[in-house]
């Protein structure tokens, strides 16, 4: 008979004995901290922890015999006969790591034993291993230096928490079992459901936290009206100051989330509620016009699958799930899609039509306004490849002049499901893209603000990244690193005719070539930006070599390098350009390209015309006049190798990502007209469109 144990974040869960005729379960009691009876183990219960676990018991223990005799030590890769693809990863020798797997299923190897299986994700990391193996795997980081799991759990219940306006929100509370006295507490606000996140979190109370969660306004069993972000920050210091006030809370909390969970934190934050001592910020939504669903004063038809989920008052992820994505997106006039899709309208939807720039509205939800009044301490995790990644680029913004020991960041090779996957759309990433220690830091945070447990998370660095390219993770002291030289790369025509579509030079030196290059955008047949809306991540990379083809697009590359240069930062893009229209979309993409001509997406920017200015007004083009527009893009650190080019495109539209400008100047979201336009980018003495470029300098 073997013996594994599982762990969820550090703390064991079930314990499962393996015969050769059947499996026994027995599972914690989380609320009575005991151990239930051992059972067997049936297969739909297996499903329901691979679900909750993304390990499947039963699975795994029949498959056992194949990965003892396939896992060889002179082997670098290996395909298994049920599909899973594995790569000995180059740091850790007993490590195998599935590739082209989301919520991979890593495997560690001893003397031929397959010993543990990891299953690493964004809140949580999953260890299924033989016992007396626990040192291997991310079990052992949980032994020391943060708060031990030792408490029950008692759910206090449901409390309608009544705001400043009489409006009541769902709100429910967990505490420690065995402890009388008042603790801190971990707030999570949550427009998806309270009740799905507290299996969640309830790794804190077992380890001396209180959790409350709450259905933000509008949502699930809270009252009022849903439409997004507009009443965060009220809210978020309302129910802030009712759980300060309650004699089981000690007056420390921190929240945590992700995505809307991430912005309700900050909007709260911008309140100065004194009670709020500690951020774990994941992949944070922004404010409108920098991130969503205003990105860059577009209008983002990628998050169309979102607000289909939204559509109602409970979340119905299902709505996002289409194969006519491509036709919906071509609807006209834009404020009428959901009626015509889902045969009502969404109120927040028909809200937003009605804003186009950055008025009162939008600034009442942009929480980057009150930079003075947020003083949290902050966490902050987010990716290369997280559509919500400019919500980030604001909170690095903010936390800039935190002190040192206020402020943590971890950027990775990550989409906006979080440490998901090491292979994006085709796009591979290194073995050790993923980690184990997320959630192990996210309590360490917890520990040394709200409990003052001078841990190791005091002496970490304030900013660990990781460089795609080189595939390895560094360190510094700030973001942007201190060892960021900005060069600029200038945009030329190569020598070409100005008015060629053909592929221009993007070089270091200030040689100027005078002139311009031009495309005719036509918003009926806009570009194509590589994602699956129904996938609801808008910024993953992908290859766009057959994109940069069409003549629509503007491209600007590098010779081949002959050293590598390593780029860690935003872009920020200086382009000179006048266009026919009265009003059109700026559209900009770095890429690298190997020496085969893959063009990898590393990070892009948008600007619509109009607000070139600010987004706080308009102003129409006046036709074929050269203005200037500043585009900063999303964060990432790269190295671009030897034989490898750096490239540059400009365009007019991004096809599935943002709805295409009809060039006419009206209001997109009643307008049904759509004009072609003339673009011109100019590379003249008195107009140099360049990049700026964040290079580490060793």
């Amino acid at each position: 008979m073997s013996i594994y144990h599982l762990y969820r974040s550090g703390i064991h869960e079930a314990t499962i004995e393996c015969t050769e005729d059947v499996l026994f379960l027995c599972r914690r009691n989380v609320e009575e901290n005991n151990w239930e009876e051992k059972r067997i183990l049936e297969m739909e219960e297996a499903e329901k922890i691979e679900k909750m676990y993304h390990i499947h018991p039963i699975k795994v223990y029949q498959r056992l015999p194949e990965l003892r005799g396939i896992f060889q030590p002179n082997l670098q890769i290996v395909h298994t006969s049920y599909g899973a693809i594995y790569q000995k990863h180059e740091e850790e020798q007993n490590l195998w790591v599935e590739r082209e797997r989301q919520f991979p299923l890593d495997i560690v190897m001893i003397e031929q034993e397959p010993v543990a299986f990891i299953s690493p994700a964004r809140e949580n990391c999953h260890v299924l291993v033989k016992a007396g193996f626990e040192s291997y795997t991310p079990v052992k980081l949980w032994e020391e230096d943060v708060s031990p799991a030792q408490y029950g759990i008692n759910h206090l219940g449901n409390f309608r928490v009544k705001m400043r306006d009489g409006i009541h929100l769902a709100t429910d509370v967990w505490l420690p079992k065995e402890l009388e006295q008042a603790v801190p507490v971990i707030f999570v606000r949550t427009p998806y459901g309270r009740l799905a996140y507290e299996k969640m979190y309830t790794n804190y109370i077992q380890c001396g936290y209180g959790l409350v969660i709450q259905d933000t306004r509008g949502r699930q069993d809270s009252e009022g009206e849903w439409i997004p972000m507009t009443a965060e920050m009220e809210d978020g210091d309302d129910s802030l100051n009712w759980i300060a006030a309650q004699d089981w809370c000690d007056g420390n909390i921190g929240m945590i989330g992700a995505s809307y969970g991430g912005y309700v934190q900050w909007a709260a934050a911008a309140s100065g509620n004194p009670y709020l001592r500690a951020l774990v910020s994941i992949v944070t939504a922004g404010s409108a016009f920098m991130d969503i669903p205003r990105k860059g004063g577009t209008l983002v038809s990628g998050m169309l699958a979102w607000a289909f989920a939204m559509a109602e008052k409970e979340f119905k992820p299902e709505n996002m799930l289409r194969s006519d994505w491509e036709d919906i997106v071509k609807m006209r006039p834009l404020k009428d899609i959901p009626k015509k899709v889902l045969g009502q309208d969404i109120p927040f939807w028909s809200e937003w039509m009605e804003h186009a720039h950055e008025d009162r509205f939008w600034q009442r939800v942009n929480w980057s306004l009150h930079k003075d009044a947020i003083q949290a301490p902050a966490l902050i995790v987010s990716g290369w490849y997280d559509d919500n990644g400019m919500g980030t680029t604001e909170a690095l913004d903010i936390v800039a002049d935190y002190k040192q020991q206020d402020k943590r960041v971890i950027l990775g090779p990550w989409m906006h499901n979080l440490n998901t996957t090491r292979d994006i759309h085709g796009v591979p990433l290194g073995n050790n893209a993923l980690r184990y220690d997320l959630d192990y830091k996210f309590q360490q945070w917890f520990d040394y603000k709200l409990k003052g447990i001078n841990n190791q998370i005091a002496d970490d660095p304030t900013v660990q990244y990781y460089i795609t390219g080189e595939n390895k993770w560094t360190s510094a002291h700030s973001w942007l690193p201190e060892q960021v030289e900005w060069q600029n790369l200038y945009l030329s025509s190569g020598g070409k005719n100005a008015a060629s579509n053909g592929e221009g030079e993007l070089c270091f030196d200030d040689q100027i070539h005078e002139g311009y290059d031009e495309y005719v955008y036509d918003p009926e047949q806009p570009a194509p930006h590589l994602i699956d809306i129904s996938e609801n991540e808008c910024g993953v990379p992908a290859d766009y070599q057959e994109v940069e083809k069409r003549k629509d697009v503007l491209v600007y590359s590098t010779e081949a390098l002959q050293e590598s240069i390593t780029v860690a930062g935003d872009l920020i893009v200086k382009l000179y350009a006048a266009s026919s229209a009265q009003d059109t979309d700026w559209i900009v993409r770095l890429t690298d390209v190997d020496p085969k001509g893959r063009s990898i997406k590393l990070t892009d920017g948008v600007l619509r015309a109009r607000y070139r200015n600010g987004f706080d007004h308009e102003e129409l083009l006046e036709s074929n006049k050269v203005e200037a527009y500043t585009i900063r893009t999303g964060k990432f650190a790269h190295t671009f190798k030897v034989g490898h080019r750096i490239r540059f495109t400009v365009t007019s539209s991004a096809d599935q990502f943002i709805f295409p400008n009809h060039n006419t100047g009206q209001d997109l979201a009643t307008d049904t007209e759509m004009k072609k336009a003339l673009q011109k980018i100019y590379h003249r003495q008195s107009e140099r469109s360049h990049i700026q470029l964040p290079v580490i300098k060793m």
